[in-house]
């Protein structure tokens, strides 16, 4: 025994003299920063959660759980199975190492000389680690050095709280965060003396079979003269959930900006100008409306609410949500879709702005037939009705359609094309190629672009690039259209009298405060 340990002390003496011009170990504030969760999450302009994505497929972490954020219970049981004398050694146990001297050279037991600082060693580095998971002798040696290091340069507790999120429990389970929140759905300062017991043990072989695990935690249990009554049961069901459900599942709210925003983003936290109490509130909003409209051929629906001066993007909701949508993936705010009647107020406002039109002109609201190179195009109103000679305030706010043709006819395809690409839509085609059913929406267009083209509505004709996270650089706004004849649409459009042709006076679009609006 004695001429082991002598040999072994010789050979820890020759590590430690090569450790000594070996790469040095990172120091825990470095641990600390480099840290990276599988998991990243966006949060609003206020710093509180929206949404927590995977990023990294390769292992599930979660965020850095402190020291004093774990589980006394799990602590104890920790240094119970792994390092009775952690607070004692200086990196190596000569103890332990006395023990598993018989034991063919610390080779026989998987960890009978391995302290948490030579595991935590071998987990910085993996030149400590060795080629088969740091049982050789030389690895041992290694992991010596390293740990010899360690204590000269870290505390106890940093030791501690850098190995708890560091090691691996079971399958992609790394560090304890990732392992209470899946195997018990708990952070780790609520793990109880059972549950600490089993994440202990699973320390040992972190995929073994279940009743070798429960026979372990129970071993680790007995030490602190605890009982193991369904101890069995509760390893079977714990090692067997799948679930990768998170405990702020509440904060899932921006789905489709957190996919947007967060994949390539090395981050783990990105903020956003997002405020998540005004994304809640549109998401039940909107799911409130679709409910309201069960019945009618609605399915789904996407909200865009942005900050008019700014551009800044306040909510986003792109549909609502699994459960309710039958593609929830799809995000509304990005697709492309027909714009119906919202392009009719660009087009008036060109109309104005190049002096062919006022509010007051009138428009001839009868059957129209237009020659094209597709034949005949003739446009019909919603009602299939005809109102005859209409005001330019009404057939805009009451959204009528062959007006809008009529008042193209004399704009152009073409010009009003270039308005649109003017204020950011990217159409994917030409004036020529849409035609006069421009007019009337047959372009495909986002939510995002229709919603900021409108901001130019309320900006004096002015447009510029919306912001979603609040360190991207403000993008300087252009005049795009007339700042008068942007005002006088905006009027039109919040002229409640002006909608009661199509609308009547009592409807939706009826707000108790000035508000300009428009149907699609």
């Amino acid at each position: 025994m004695k001429r082991t340990l002598l040999a072994l002390a010789f050979a820890l003496a020759l590590a430690l003299a090569g450790h000594a011009g070996a790469a040095e170990l990172p120091r825990f504030e470095q641990v600390r920063a480099a840290y990276r969760p599988s998991d990243s999450v966006l949060v609003d302009r206020h710093g509180e959660p929206l949404h927590t994505l995977r990023t990294d497929a390769n292992v599930r972490r979660l965020e850095w759980v402190p020291l004093a954020e774990v589980s006394p219970a799990l602590r104890t049981a920790l240094l119970l199975s792994e390092d009775k004398r952690f607070y004692e050694h200086s990196g190596v146990d000569w103890s332990a190492v006395g023990a598993a001297a018989f034991g063919n050279l610390w080779n026989t037991r998987t960890r009978g000389a391995s302290t948490l600082t030579m595991q935590l060693a071998g987990l910085l580095d993996p030149a400590h680690a060795g080629s088969a998971g740091g049982r050789s002798v030389g690895a041992k040696l290694s992991q010596a050095g390293g740990a010899w290091q360690l204590e000269r340069q870290w505390r106890k507790d940093q030791i501690l709280e850098a190995y708890l999120n560091l090691v691996p429990f079971r399958g992609e389970l790394v560090g304890i965060g990732a392992m209470s929140a899946t195997l018990f759905a708990k952070h780790p300062s609520g793990l109880d003396a059972q549950e600490a017991a089993l994440a202990a043990a699973l320390l040992r072989a972190p995929n073994a079979l279940a009743p070798t695990v429960a026979r372990r935690a129970c071993g680790i249990l007995q030490e602190q003269h605890l009982g193991c009554e369904g101890l069995d049961g509760l390893t079977a069901y714990s090692l067997a959930r799948k679930s990768t459900a998170r405990l702020d599942a509440d904060a899932q709210i921006a789905p489709h900006l957190a996919q947007r925003l967060l994949p390539g983003d090395p981050r783990p936290r990105v903020a956003s100008t997002l405020d998540a109490r005004l994304q809640r509130f549109t998401r039940d909003t909107l799911r409130q409306h679709l409910a309201e409209l069960q019945g009618r051929q609605v399915e789904d629906g996407a909200v865009l609410v942005l900050d008019n001066a700014s551009g800044e993007v306040l909510a986003w909701i792109g549909s609502s949500g699994r459960g309710l949508s039958h593609a929830a993936e799809v995000d509304g705010v990005s697709a492309r879709r027909q714009a119906g009647s919202t392009l009719k107020p660009f087009l008036y406002e060109l109309a104005i702005e190049q002096r062919w039109l006022t509010a007051a002109s009138l428009l001839d609201d009868s059957p129209l037939g237009l020659e094209t190179v597709g034949g005949l195009y003739i446009p019909q109103n919603y009602d299939h009705g005809f109102k005859g000679a209409v005001s330019v305030r009404t057939a805009l706010a009451s959204s009528l359609n062959v007006p809008a043709v009529r008042t193209l006819v004399t704009v152009t395809p073409e010009a009003f094309h270039e308005r649109l690409q003017a204020l950011g839509f990217s159409l994917r085609a030409s004036g020529g190629t849409y035609g006069y059913s421009l007019a009337l929406g047959s372009a495909e267009v986002t939510l995002a672009g229709l919603t900021n083209a409108y901001r130019a509505l309320a900006n004096a004709g002015r447009t510029g690039p919306l912001r979603v996270k609040p360190d991207e650089a403000r993008g300087a706004s252009r005049a795009v259209m007339d700042p008068a004849a942007s005002f006088i649409v905006a009027d039109m459009l919040a002229d409640r009298e002006a909608r009661a042709l199509t609308f009547g006076l009592d409807n939706a679009l009826a707000t108790r405060h000035w508000a300009a609006v428009k149907t699609g």
